[in-house]
């Protein structure tokens, strides 16, 4: 299979590559730099590198470097922004401090030819481009030339065409680079000679033969959330495994209006998945009784779910292998925790200490992909659309969307009406799949109100429905004003104990997508 490495120098952006790269029909991996050495080059064994942009500077002493091997390997090489800085750098050129920063949108002008530019970009052109640099190359190595300036780079893009070396001081893989996606497919495809074969089939049959091998003969045991990633990784294990795989469900009494059922009915019915279905709604409501705040909340719940899920796993006999839908970003977020160069967003232990105390291996067949891509794999599966294409959920469910108040079943029961009237309003509208994730939100507060000529004083929902690819950054969803008036009438007239609806306009950042 042909593959692109990506040496990750630390940019926030360094998935975005990868998404571009396999957008094209080409499989990639993104590697830490300092994880990346002549015979991990070799071992890895790609068709071509790509150096990513990083929060460091050449200039200084001790900042992140390529393997100096990279160079004498006879690979294309990709470098961006820092990347195209570090391997300037590295073959003889000069970096130094720019008096012309650019930040956001810049022009560049193209000024010569080369490979990078194939079908894309001529001499003579001028286009858009997204900078983020505070440093720029000031003096090339041998056999580089320049094929493209900025006002503030006059080495905005150059070029060893003998090597295969291209370097640009712009981001190609963010939007407001336009010709971005075919600049980075020019140089896959068209210098690497990359085929762009790799397609969601391609990876089921891969995926399959790797669990077959890995597991044997042994039982695995999957933990199903009603979620797509766990959905996915479950379906994809029952066609390695068969009746080898055994999935638990446990229901927390928080789950939306009717996951239950869904998952019994696609899991059970459907794919004849064998499925133990844990209903412990008591014992963990019981657990949050006067619970308010939100790490307790999320902390008592995941100890829970470890406690049951233990229990059900004993009263089966156990299993050899757990089975985890964890996935590439996952996978990324966590070698930043554990010593990778970006600033850490968080890390992911996505079920506690379950594996150490119950003595398992693990399987984690999505851990390759990114969330669109499992939504793919799940569509190969055959799994229906309303739990392929469903908006994400957090783990600890509706008690998250109570927040700064206990959970209590009178305030699920008003939160779950509420939940499914906003959302059958977003599907007649036709704008579902147009929207990242909605929900609605019970909100710690009363409010006066008038209903029928009498006083009340009910709780309030608010809604929150945003667009994002990642979900690392969201906008708000700019409903217009008649969506809004007619889904919180409906609410109102609907959901006895609601007198007031609002919606939340934050981004993210500053704020967060769930409230809690």
């Amino acid at each position: 299979m042909d593959r692109i490495l990506i040496v990750d120098f630390g940019s926030q952006v360094t998935q975005l590559i990868a998404r571009r790269v396999r957008e094209s029909g080409v499989y990639c991996e993104i590697h830490p730099f300092n994880q990346v050495t002549g015979d991990s080059l070799r071992a890895f064994g790609p068709r071509g590198v790509i150096l990513s942009g990083g929060p460091a500077s050449v200039t200084g002493i001790g900042t992140p470097r390529a393997p100096q091997d990279l160079f004498s390997m006879g690979l294309p090489v990709l470098g961006i922004c820092y990347g195209q800085q570090t391997m300037v750098e590295q073959l003889g050129g000069r970096v130094g401090s720019s008096d012309h920063r650019e930040f956001g949108r810049a022009f560049l002008d193209v000024s010569g030819d080369c490979r990078l530019f194939d079908g894309v970009w001529r001499p003579g052109e001028r286009h858009q481009v997204w900078m983020s640099h505070g440093d720029r190359v000031d003096h090339l190595p041998p056999g580089f030339s320049v094929v493209g300036t900025s006002d503030g780079a006059p080495f905005a893009a150059v070029a060893d065409e003998t090597r295969h070396f291209y370097g640009v001081q712009f981001h190609p893989e963010v939007v407001h680079t336009p010709d971005g996606a075919a600049l980075l497919r020019a140089f896959t495809h068209g210098v690497c000679g990359c085929s762009g074969d790799w397609t969601m089939a391609a990876f089921k049959d891969q995926a399959i033969a790797r669990i077959r091998e890995q597991v044997g003969t042994g039982r695995v045991l999957c933990g199903l959330s009603g979620g797509v990633d766990s959905a996915v990784a479950a379906a994809l294990v029952h066609e390695a495994v068969g009746e080898q795989l055994i999935c638990v469900y446990v229901d927390h009494g928080l789950m939306r209006q009717g996951e239950t059922e869904q998952v019994e009915t696609v899991f059970r019915d459907r794919f004849n998945i064998r499925l133990v279905v844990r209903h412990a709604d008591d014992l963990f409501l019981d657990a949050l009784e006067g619970v308010s705040d939100p790490e307790v909340k999320r902390k008592t719940i995941g100890k829970l779910f470890i406690d049951v899920f233990e229990e059900e796993a004993k009263k089966i006999g156990g299993a050899d292998f757990l089975a985890q839908g964890t996935l590439y970003p996952d996978v990324i977020e966590s070698v930043s925790f554990h010593g990778g160069p970006s600033v850490t967003i968080k890390s992911h232990h996505n079920v506690g200490g379950l594996p150490e105390r119950m003595n398992m291996k693990l399987v984690e067949p999505l851990r390759e992909l990114f969330k669109d891509e499992v939504r793919d794999l799940g569509r190969e599966l055959r799994l229906p659309e309303t739990m392929v294409g469903r908006h994400p959920f957090p783990g600890p469910g509706l008690a998250i969307r109570l927040p700064d108040q206990p959970v209590t079943r009178d305030k699920l029961e008003i939160l779950r009406k509420a939940d499914v009237i906003y959302l059958e309003e977003i599907a007649r509208a036709g704008l579902y799949d147009a929207i990242w994730q909605a929900f609605a939100v019970l909100l710690p507060v009363r409010s006066v109100g008038v209903m029928g000529d009498g006083r009340t004083h009910d709780h309030v929902v608010a809604l929150r429905a945003v667009t994002a690819t990642d979900g690392m950054t969201a906008d708000s969803y700019p409903f217009d004003h008649a969506f809004l008036t007619r889904t919180a009438s409906r609410i109102i007239n609907e959901v006895r104990g609601v007198n007031r609806v609002v919606y939340d306009v934050t981004s993210k950042p500053p704020g967060t997508i769930e409230w809690e």
